[in-house]
This record gives C-alpha cells, structure tokens and sequence, in this order.
C-alpha cells in the first residue's frame, strides 16, 4: 500500500475519475445534438435536473416520512382520497385517449412505427400526450405520501418505491429522445390499466359499503402482469424485424419489464398463494405493490358497530 502512495497512487484515481466525469459529460452534450428539438422547451426538458431532484426528495421522504409520523396519530384523508383517485382516473383517460386517437390519426403500426420528429399536429400530440404520461408519473408519488401520512407503512414495498421511483426518473429520458414511434404502444396500454386501478382505488376511498362490489383486485395484479408480457413481446418483434426504433430502447424496455415480471410473480404468490393467516380475523387484504394509490379500506365491523378504533387518526 504503501508503495502504491509513494507513486501516486491516489493522483492516479482522480485523474481517473475526473477523466470519466469529463467522458460522461462530452457524452452527454453529444446526445441533446440528437435529442427531440419539439420538446426541448417544455416544462421539465431542459435539464434531467429537476426531475433527479423531485425523485431524490420522494425518496428522502420514503426514509424520513415515517420516521416523522412515528409518535403521530395517522391521518384518514378519506375526501382527498376520493377526489385524488378519481381524479387519476381522468388523467389517465386523457392520455390513453390522446395517444389512441393521435396514433389513429397518424396512421401509426402496432408493430413497428418509427420515430418522427417532424411537427406534424399529430406527431405533436401523440408527443404532447407521452409528455403528460411523464407527468402523470410524477404525480402518482403522492400514493406513498398518502401511505405514510395515513401510516400504511407494509404498503410502501421495494416493489412499490422501485416503480414509482424509476418510472418517472426513466419517462425524462423517453421524452427527451424518443417521444413518439414505439413509445406510444406501452403507454397506451399502461394508462388504460391505470385507468382501471385507480378507479378500483376510488371506489375503495368510497367506503365499506361498496367492498363487495370489488372483488377484482386479484385481476389487477394479472393485468399488469399481462401487460409486462405483451410489452416484451412487442419489443422482441422490434428487434427481430429490424425496427427503426433505437435499439438502446427496445433493450432497456426488455430488461425493466423482466425486472416487473419477477417481482410482480413474487408479489402475487405472497398475496394470493400463500396463507394468509390475518384472513382470518376478517381483514381486508390490500395490494400495496399495485403502482398506484392501494388504499386500504377499514375494517368493516368497526365501521358498522361504531367503536372507537385505536390510534384514531386526525379529522380531515
């Protein structure tokens, strides 16, 4: 050790490392020279910054966020649920419909569809409406906020933080470079499912008293599963086919759903396999890994008998 001090050998790592930075950064000028010139003034795209920074501070608030509601009573937030949810559901449907009808409009292929960066009305919406699908990703941080404030802490999986966290943090770089061809296909499908999950979501936040009516969360899970699936698949064709879609893409969207389908198989063999013996004290099972605001409902016998229920939260 000490001979490598004597020749300079911790010299030699910061040249090295300042040698790396200075690769990274000229690499990093030599793609916004073919990054999406559309969007590159709108809110959020002129830098990767702010979004490091919103995903940096959602992921401060997962590790302090309980540690500060710990010797606090939970809050209920049973209104603000409802018009959040809801309100995810518009959301959702907007976009789906966007990219539906400008993709019609456009007359793209489901099987391969490259990249155009013109500013034809329809390429600008369907690139308008991903840009919203990145939005919306920031947006849904919130489900863990809610988690943490109402103290639904078993909620707040890997799975759980992995998604919401790398969704919106990856979604900058798909909007800066490829906003549109390819990109529209898992997008469509993805909002459309969430479509679906937050208005099972909403209905939830409505009250016990619509619990029967939801017997389909076990479907939710097989869904996305589903969708992972497809996703693949489309991509795989892709590459098989020699697509006009940069090949960097198709082989990191491969890798991230197979990172999905493992974890998703996990979850719901836990959920749904294995026994459960909380079943049965009559509890209501909640999918907290579902990627959306899993609001877990209250125990409908102290609900409907009215007795105090212990660690009461705060008023709404």
């Amino acid at each position: 050790m000490m001979a490598l001090l004597g020749l300079g050998y911790p010299g030699k790592m910061l040249e090295l490392l300042s040698q790396k930075v200075n690769d990274t950064m000229e690499f990093y000028t030599w793609s916004l020279t073919i990054a999406d010139k559309r969007v590159e003034n709108w809110p959020l795209m002129q830098s990767p910054l702010p979004t490091l920074a919103i995903s940096t501070l959602y992921l401060l608030v997962v590790w302090l966020g309980p540690v500060w509601i710990k010797n606090r009573e939970p809050f209920q937030l049973r209104y603000l649920l409802i018009v959040y949810n809801f309100g995810m559901v518009l959301l959702n449907f907007f976009i789906f419909k966007e990219l539906f009808l400008g993709a019609r409009a456009a007359g793209y292929s489901y099987i391969c569809q490259a990249v155009d960066y013109s500013d034809n009305e329809h390429e600008v919406r369907i690139a308008s409406a991903l840009w919203w699908y990145y939005v919306s990703k920031g947006v849904e941080y919130f489900d863990t906020v809610f988690f943490i404030l109402r103290k639904k802490f078993s909620q707040i999986s890997f799975l759980h933080v992995y998604h919401h966290c790398t969704m919106f943090t990856l979604w900058w770089i798909g909007i800066k470079w490829v906003a549109g061809g390819q990109s529209f296909f898992g997008s469509q499908i993805n909002s459309l499912i969430h479509v679906v999950m937050y208005l099972y979501y909403g209905l939830t936040a409505c009250g016990p008293h619509l619990q029967k009516y939801l017997w389909w969360k076990r479907y939710l899970t097989i869904l996305q599963l589903i969708q992972f699936h497809v996703t693949i698949g489309h991509t795989a064709l892709s590459l098989y086919i020699d697509c006009p879609f940069p090949k960097w893409m198709h082989w990191g969207l491969i890798f991230y759903a197979v990172s999905f389908i493992a974890l998703f198989v996990n979850f719901y063999y836990r959920t749904y396999r294995e026994p459960k013996a909380s079943s049965k004290a009559g509890k209501v099972s909640t999918n907290g890994a579902l990627l959306s605001g899993a609001f877990k409902p209250e125990n409908k016998v102290i609900v409907e008998n009215g007795k105090k229920k212990k660690g009461k939260g705060k008023r709404e």
